[in-house]
């Protein structure tokens, strides 16, 4: 396998460091540089750009990126043993990797980027790669970073891209639809994984709107939540949790009390959600 840098195979890296995967923090390594080289421009030319990296493991990306010529990655790595694997890519490229031993699902971005705004390119970890995107997703606008370059679970991939009237239509879509245009960009085979999961992966890349549909975050969160927690009821059914006369919420917002969740596009829920947020505010 052709190298992108003059660094130890990743291979031998992970033996030296006894980096075998943990489930727990589900860790699958990819080894293909070729691969990962791939992924780290699957997001556009990387020259000048500061990328933020999550789960970095035995460093494979991490060095696609800073081989493509990344200015700056900022790596967040909870696991303590791939650590000192990082500092070795670190030394090899003096100034340009900072390393964040800690929880991703805590990183302050903003502190450590000030006005400059970055990339985000990872293969995340399993086990926290939905709530991470959703967090990126609603947080004020318009955010840090300029796009988004990450790998799930192929189910998971498809229904962040997924479109009204799609099996696979739900929260998760209109999420991140409302906020950013989506697309899958190419799947992963299990057997680039070491170890390899069960699952096929995509990557997916979102870019952020630059004027997105104007409504509350935790309200649009707490509507979709309450009309795909039951997604097989007509909406006049599984809006009732919300606590609201629903009948004057759809008549408002031009939506048949009969739909369902997966009929309605990303612009009736925002609809929705504004009449829904002015209600509740009158309640208040």
């Amino acid at each position: 396998m052709p190298q992108i840098d003059d660094l130890p195979p990743l291979r031998e890296v992970i033996r030296r460091h006894g980096l075998s995967a943990k489930k727990s923090l589900g860790q699958n390594f990819l080894l293909d540089l070729n691969l990962t080289a791939r992924i780290a421009r699957a997001g556009g030319p990387l020259e000048g750009a500061t990328v933020v990296e999550v789960g970095p493991g035995p460093g494979g990306l991490t060095r696609a990126l800073l081989a493509e010529g990344a200015r700056r990655v900022i790596a967040i790595e909870r696991d303590e043993r791939a650590i000192a694997a990082l500092e070795e890519i670190a030394a090899h490229y003096p100034g340009r990797l900072e390393i964040v031993a800690g929880d991703a699902l805590e990183f302050d971005a903003r502190a450590h980027l000030g006005q400059e705004r970055a990339r985000v390119v990872a293969n995340l970890p399993y086990n926290i790669a939905t709530a991470l995107l959703i967090g990126w997703l609603t947080e004020p606008w318009p955010p840090w970073y300029d796009a988004l370059v990450l790998m799930f679970q192929r189910e998971v991939a498809e229904r962040i891209v997924a479109k009204p009237g799609s099996k696979t239509y739900g929260r998760l879509s209109v999420l991140a639809n409302w906020r950013c245009e989506t697309k899958i960009m190419f799947d992963v085979a299990p057997s680039a994984f070491v170890p390899p999961p069960k699952v096929t992966s995509s990557i997916v890349r979102l870019v952020p709107r630059a004027q997105p549909l104007s409504c509350d975050a935790d309200a649009l969160q707490k509507l979709t939540e309450a009309a795909f927690g039951q997604r097989r009821k007509m909406l006049r059914q599984s809006l009732k949790s919300l606590g609201v006369d629903v009948g004057a919420l759809l008549a408002a917002a031009a939506i048949e009390p009969t739909a369902r969740a997966e009929e309605i596009p990303v612009e009736g829920f925002v609809a929705l959600t504004r009449i829904f947020a002015g209600q509740a505010k009158g309640r208040v």
